[in-house]
């Protein structure tokens, strides 16, 4: 019997050098947990049918000795993500029936190394929420408290992890949409540098703020597969080989922002887990220091114009003719268009499509567009002040735990969720967000994470302290 439960990426490559157990027998005892428990979680959209097979192919390349460390690993891949001949719909129903035609490059190195994909999972339509509940398939539920949500846009790939459906999974992260999940799931989500990680076979939503990142069980499991998707792609102009000429780490200084910890919204028990968490920082070495981000508060909205602006240009290569649903029974092509756009998007789509549109017409563009990208240059300023002094930035990751399906049901309230997260998609810096514990929340106490925010390409700097805040 595996124990899946305690099984980590690490692990089970152990197992598999000692012959333990085989990929075979690894994915038929993955697939047996997602029989059991996805129909109440609805983690994946679905299963593939050549999981076997794949694991089969893996198992030759182990019995060869000469396999790398993520050959035969089960995985879950957000609908987003393209794998050549299978089904990729972003959760929507405009895109019915799409089979993507290639891999997407961070598939292509997976591939390399012979991981297993299990199957497509659940998410945000176009990864536009921070729930997983804007699904046209259905809403992901939270597998420590069924009554909660996931966490979204990447709520699906989270689940199936947090669940015992998979040993890890890729998410895409716009604003917070791979580690906002994580935290509200207890695991660990990582939003890598933009640009450090191909976006080619990724369904586009914010293309200055969209990055593919893993979702693991542990850091070390993340570092794993992050090594393995990182890199300059020819595919992605907007990629780079990250720098390994890192300073060292010696001064060890984490720099606090507790300025934006005195905002309306967040939940005391969050503030009190966060100062606990920081505390334990203290105790294992660090040294603590108060920063100013001064226009920080100002993220949220820059985020809210510059993402919808960026959602609507993307949004527009839908329009029922080149591939997916086609409404017909319009008096002509405009007509079909506009048909096939009402019934295929849902209302959260729509909704950022209109404010898109509207922040880029002619005569709200300076006032609202403009400004936003003005000041996303002021507080990529802040943060490169901020980190001349100090090695990482901390935050909470979230303002609350994991809240109840249908309870944020005003979309502003909803966004105000991404107030931590966002910032590190405004700059391009690299995040991860680790479990730090819980918090009580109703009659049970769930998961929050701590968000460690580095300088650009300082993603080990985000490995190193996140090993020794859990004691990997």
């Amino acid at each position: 019997m595996i124990d899946l439960k305690n099984l980590t990426i690490k692990k089970a490559h152990e197992h598999f050098s000692k012959k333990d157990f085989s990929a075979r027998e690894l994915a038929e005892s993955y697939l047996k947990n997602i029989e059991s428990k996805n129909p109440e979680i609805n983690a994946y959209l679905e299963v593939y049918d050549d999981v076997l097979a794949q694991a089969g192919e893996a198992d030759k390349k182990i019995a060869s000795g000469n396999f790398d460390v993520l050959t035969g690993i089960p995985l879950g891949i957000k609908d987003n993500i393209l794998i050549d001949g299978k089904k990729a719909t972003s959760a929507s129903k405009i895109l019915a029936g799409y089979v993507a035609p290639y891999d997407a490059t961070v598939i292509k190195k997976l591939k390399a190394q012979s991981a297993v994909f299990l199957g497509r999972t659940n998410m945000d339509e176009f990864a536009m929420g921070g729930s997983t509940e804007n699904s046209a398939f259905g809403v992901v539920k939270n597998p420590l408290d069924i009554s909660r949500v996931a966490g979204g846009s990447s709520g699906g790939s989270v689940a199936a992890v947090a669940m015992g459906g998979s040993l890890g999974a890729l998410g895409s992260d716009t604003g917070g949409s791979v580690r906002e999940p994580a935290a509200f799931c207890g695991v660990v989500g990582l939003k890598p540098t933009y640009g450090g990680v191909s976006r080619y076979g990724l369904m586009a939503m914010g293309s200055s703020l969209d990055v593919i990142g893993p979702v693991t069980k542990t850091v070390t499991d993340s570092e794993i597969l992050f090594d393995a998707i990182k890199g300059a792609d020819k595919m992605d102009s907007t990629t780079h080989s990250l720098n390994s000429n890192l300073k060292s780490l010696n001064s060890k200084t984490i720099g606090v922002p507790y300025h934006i910890l005195e905002q309306e919204g967040i939940d005391p028990e969050v503030k009190k887990n966060f100062n606990d968490s920081i505390k334990k920082l203290q105790d294992l070495g660090y040294e603590i220091k108060d920063i100013k981000l001064p226009n920080i508060e100002y993220s949220l909205a820059v985020y809210y114009i510059i993402m919808p602006a960026e959602v609507s240009s993307n949004m527009a290569r839908f329009d029922g003719v080149k591939y997916g649903l086609h409404v017909e029974g319009g008096k002509n092509l405009l007509e079909d268009y506009l048909k096939t756009r009402g019934a295929g998007f849902g209302p959260e789509v729509r909704r950022r499509i209109l404010i898109g549109t509207y922040v880029l017409s002619a005569g709200y563009a300076d006032a609202y567009y403009n400004k936003a990208l003005m000041l996303r240059q002021k507080i990529s300023d802040d943060f490169k002040k901020a980190f001349a002094e100090v090695d990482v930035i901390a935050t909470p990751t979230a303002p609350c735990p994991a809240f109840k399906i249908g309870e944020k049901s005003d979309p502003l309230s909803m966004y105000l969720a991404d107030i931590f997260t966002v910032t590190a998609n405004i700059v391009g810096i690299p995040a991860i967000s680790i479990p730090s514990g819980t918090v009580p929340a109703g009659d049970k106490n769930l998961p929050v994470g701590l968000q460690i925010m580095a300088p650009h390409d300082h993603e080990p700097f985000l490995f190193d302290l996140g090993k020794k805040f859990l004691g990997e």
